[in-house]
């Protein structure tokens, strides 16, 4: 009786959701525009844009995407994590002086097209290939890569001194930036920064739900006027806006296409890192929603590149379904997908009617948010969290770090993955079965029965999930693991949120044989192999 008495209240959707809950998706949508506003500025600062391009995007996430989207509470808008893709682009094609900006737009747009035909194909589903190690990998080095370049501009540091410097060379070149701080507005950003990192230690059930990035605005705007930055550094120091209106146009050039082995590299890029950013982001949304609804990562996929596609032809930044934005969401209690819109439609709103204020706001409390990002995203317990989970987990997570900055996101998620095969092999995995699931079904007079063969892992695991997704809601479902020499990490969380979701539907599923795998560590996830003596 309770499980129906959920699903009676479930919040209807399409204009009926519009209308049954109004209220309380207007309200979240406020609160995430007070979120977004001064981090689509930022995101597009830092990437090379005109900060208005930033919003551009959020609006065009929030008013395009959500009559496309197959999510009902994530929320669209450009992402700190493509700030390191959308710079290189930028720069590989000349710089933003040099109309590098329009070239990158072009890419974005037939990255937004290949998102479309991956959403149409059904192309979701291949998310699972990716190992979890490597894309939290490859996330913290995004991280990494955000602080390096934020400094600068967080100490208000002659932008030349850090113009063209590679993101390790970055790293080595931060004494000489604290060396030649701008004290002022170091002041601005270090308390910006001391906000957006202490705010969530606030208990206080009021204040708690506050935004942080509100209360830096708060503090930053007038402590700008105060100080009279605007007269002192117009160049640098405040963020220049400008009417919308005035910028929003065909922006795009598709000129690269003459550079094809460039274009081509980063039309990859924008697709696969921001399809995989995005469809993990659905993926957590969907374990946090209080009706346990789940996404159609296609449709969500459909929705991001059509978004795309019309971002980058009016000059807007590549947009993902966003996962900080998506959970505040969440936590102020919205109900469908009309919480992205009303975020979106906020958004318009300020810049329209509010421009000249956005324009108040010093680029150190811009770099201040971004920064605090960048440490969520490559925090230490990231690095805690994968060694408890395994050594080998560890080392491939530091692997893709290395190899992100140092090369590009292709190469640094490329690595990790080669060194989980490698791993692999060594544990007896057969060269076969790195690609071939051999799994099969059984079905039986009560039950079905899937048998897995010799690895269960994260490059054969869509095979596993074909036989998975073929069986009926409601059975009982018996996973047998008794000719399985290795089962990995990356396999176990996903048959673990498969075990969630199937037995809430009203399903059972039990694991043969998973107590005959000895795990690598003490966490209930952990990668497990057979020994020798069984």
């Amino acid at each position: 009786m309770k499980e129906d008495h959920q699903i009676s209240q479930t919040p209807k959707d399409d204009f009926a959701g519009l209308k049954e809950n109004f209220s309380k998706d207007a309200t979240s949508g406020f609160v995430v525009f007070l979120l977004a506003l001064p981090l689509s500025l930022g995101i597009a600062a830092a990437s090379g844009f005109p900060p208005i391009m930033g919003v551009l995007t959020a609006i065009i996430g929030g008013l395009v995407a959500t009559f496309f989207t197959g999510s009902q509470l994530s929320i669209k808008g450009p992402a700190a994590g493509l700030i390191v893709i959308v710079a290189d682009a930028v720069g590989a094609f000349g710089g933003a002086d040099d109309g590098g900006w329009q070239l990158a737009l072009g890419v974005m747009v037939v990255a937004g097209i290949i998102q479309i035909l991956m959403g149409v194909l059904k192309w979701g589903k291949f998310v699972d290939i990716f190992p979890l190690s490597a894309v939290h990998g490859m996330l913290a080095a995004i991280g990494l890569i955000i602080i390096a370049k934020q400094i600068p501009v967080l100490l208000n540091v002659d932008p030349n001194m850090a113009k063209g410097i590679p993101p390790l060379a970055l790293f080595a070149a931060i004494p000489s930036f604290f060396a030649n701080l701008d004290s002022q507005v170091t002041i601005i950003g270090g308390v910006s920064l001391a906000i957006m990192l202490g705010w969530g230690f606030v208990k206080h059930p009021v204040l708690k739900k506050i935004p942080a990035p509100l209360l830096v605005l708060l503090f930053a705007v007038p402590t700008g006027l105060m100080m009279n930055l605007g007269s002192e550094a117009p160049d640098y120091t405040l963020v220049k806006v400008g009417k919308i209106i005035d910028q929003v146009d065909i922006n795009a050039s598709f000129e690269g296409f003459s550079k094809t082995g460039l274009f081509i590299k980063f039309v990859i890029m924008f697709a696969l890192v921001g399809t995989l950013e995005s469809l993990l982001t659905v993926k957590a949304i969907d374990m946090l929603d209080p009706w346990k609804r789940k996404a159609d990562p296609n449709k969500d996929i459909i929705a991001i590149g059509v978004s795309n596609s019309l971002a980058g032809l009016l000059g807007g930044l590549p947009m993902i379904s966003e996962v900080a934005r998506s959970s505040a969401n969440v936590a102020q209690g919205a109900r469908t997908r009309w919480a992205n819109f009303f975020h979106g439609l906020f958004l318009l709103l300020s810049v329209l009617l509010a421009y000249q204020v956005l324009e108040l706001i010093p680029n150190a409390a811009l770099a201040a948010m971004l920064i605090a990002v960048g440490i969520k995203l490559a925090h230490p317990k990231e690095f805690i969290h994968m060694l408890k989970v395994g050594p080998e987990q560890l080392a491939i997570f530091i692997t893709t770090i290395f190899f992100t900055p140092a090369k590009d996101l292709l190469v640094g998620i490329a690595a990790g993955m080669v060194l989980k095969a490698i791993i692999h092999l060594s544990r007896g995995v057969s060269p076969m079965s790195l690609f071939q699931a051999r799994a099969a079904v059984d079905e039986e007079s009560d039950r079905y029965v899937l048998r897995l063969g010799n690895a269960a892992i994260f490059t054969n695991y869509l095979g596993i999930k074909k036989h998975l997704d073929k069986i009926p809601e409601g059975k009982a479902i018996v996973l047998d693991l008794t000719k399985t020499v290795v089962i990995d990490h990356s396999v176990m969380e996903n048959l673990h949120h498969f075990d969630d979701d199937y037995t809430r539907a009203g399903g059972t599923v039990e694991f043969l044989g998973l107590d005959q795998l000895k795990p690598v560590s003490a966490h209930p996830l952990a990668a497990r192999r057979r020994s020798k003596a069984s």
